[in-house]
This record gives C-alpha cells, structure tokens and sequence, in this order.
C-alpha cells in the first residue's frame, strides 16, 4: 500500500522515530533517578509542524498532542480524522471566541485562566460528550480541563494570579460540561533549568493549598528543556516538541 500523500520521507520518518524514543527513554531515566512509579503523560507539541508530522509520530505509537493556537488544531485535526484514538490538548492562550472550535476538535484544555473562558467552555460542552476512544485522564465524557496560573506573574502570559485560584476551582467544580483534573504553568520561557524547579514547587505547593492531589491529580508542566525539573517536582504531563520535532520552521501566527 501506499504511503498517504501526506506522508514523511523514509529519513525524516526514521529520524523523528529516533527522537521519539530517545525522549521517551529519558523520561523513562528521569522517572528513574527520582524514583517514580511511572513517567508522566507524553505530550507531543505540534505546534508549528505539518499534520505529516503527527502522522509519523502517530505510527510510532504517540496519542496525545499539544496545539497552542485553534486555527492550527482545527486544520490538523481535520487532516487526521482519520487516526484513531489521537487526542488533542490545547495548551496555549485560548480566547473565548475561539471556544467553540476547541469543543468541536480537543479533548483537553489546559489553559483555563478565567471564569468567563470557563463558562464559555462549560457553555459550548453542554450536550456533548468526549468518544470514548479519545478520552484523557479517565473514562468521564466531560472535557477534562486545566487551570492555567501566573506562577511568575509575567504580564505577558496567560494564567490567573495565584490569589484567585480557589475561587476559580470552585466555579471549575460547579460547571457540568467540565471536569477539573488538575492545573498548569509556564515558568519564564529564559529561565535555566534549574531556576524552572521553584516555580514547578510553588505549582504543586498552590495544590496542596486547595485539596491536594485527591482533588487535583494532574500537573501539566516541564518542557524540552526542563522537563527533568518538572518530574522532580511531580509532573504527571509534559510537554515536549522541539526534542521530537526538531526546530520549528518560520511562519506567521495564525489569527
């Protein structure tokens, strides 16, 4: 049979089958040297790559997917109908208007920072259920979401300020559509790796402030160059793309 028009070539293929497992070895390392059970939930960052791409990393056998802009996801997420049991995760700024195409195409959000996104998202929802194929972080059919802080305050990043966090848990758990399944953040994209750990600590300490992990068990945080810190500091999701990837090629960000 023919490969899909849409396919890698035989090298790229092999080569990002390469970086695949050579990231999914160092986890399986770091989980190691700091004695976990098991590695965190692999995100691979698609953002930036064609659907190709994710296709290749597809047949590798890579499920979840992370895209930061919605018109991206919406395009590749159409190109890819046709694999089964790939799960989408928009884990970048997400704007209400855009809420309803996130309902239609993911099936988790990491990047809940408002009540007014979160009613929006709940609004959306209502009706629909995640297919069973493609569910996160259990079998309930309700969009599994993440509340996104500001753990460094930057001005120019999403998240909400640390102080509101317990009253937008309360209003996550009373929405019906949703379901609260833990929170996420960014540190400073310049810091150091080891700088990056203080701000994974003041993540799981803000957990342990509103129930801990019973009623928050999913921390979305570490990326391609601190994702060793995030397991340190208990990561039960990481976000890696340029490790798998590779660079992302120039291009202008979708509207």
């Amino acid at each position: 049979m023919a490969p899909p028009a849409d396919a890698l070539n035989e090298a790229e293929r092999q080569a990002l089958g390469e970086r695949l497992r050579g990231v999914r070895a160092a986890l399986e390392a770091a989980c190691t040297d700091a004695s976990l059970a098991k590695p965190p939930l692999l995100l691979a960052v698609s953002k930036g790559h064609p659907a190709r791409a994710i296709r290749a990393a597809y047949e590798q056998g890579q499920r979840h997917f992370g895209e930061n802009y919605v018109q991206e996801l919406v395009e590749k997420a159409e190109a890819l109908a046709d694999l089964d049991g790939l799960v989408w995760h928009v884990i970048g700024h997400l704007q209400r208007n855009k809420a309803k195409h996130v309902v239609e195409h993911a099936q988790a959000v990491h990047s809940v920072d408002s009540p007014l996104l979160l009613a929006e998202l709940d609004r959306r929802m209502t009706g629909r259920e995640i297919p069973m194929a493609r569910r996160a972080f259990g079998s309930d059919p309700r969009l599994p979401i993440f509340l996104e802080v500001s753990i460094a305050g930057e001005e120019q990043k999403g998240g909400c300020d640390p102080a509101e966090l317990g009253a937008l848990i309360d209003a996550a758990d009373s929405a019906s559509a949703l379901r609260l399944v833990g929170l996420m953040c960014v540190p400073p994209l310049d810091a150091e790796p080891a700088r990056s750990r203080e701000y994974f600590d003041k993540l799981r300490a803000l957990r342990d402030e509103h129930g801990g992990a019973p009623r928050l068990p999913e921390l979305s945080m570490g990326m391609t160059h601190d994702y060793e810190q995030a397991i340190r500091a208990g990561s039960t999701v990481v976000r890696i793309g340029t490790a798998i990837f590779g660079p992302r090629p120039p291009r202008e960000r979708p509207a």
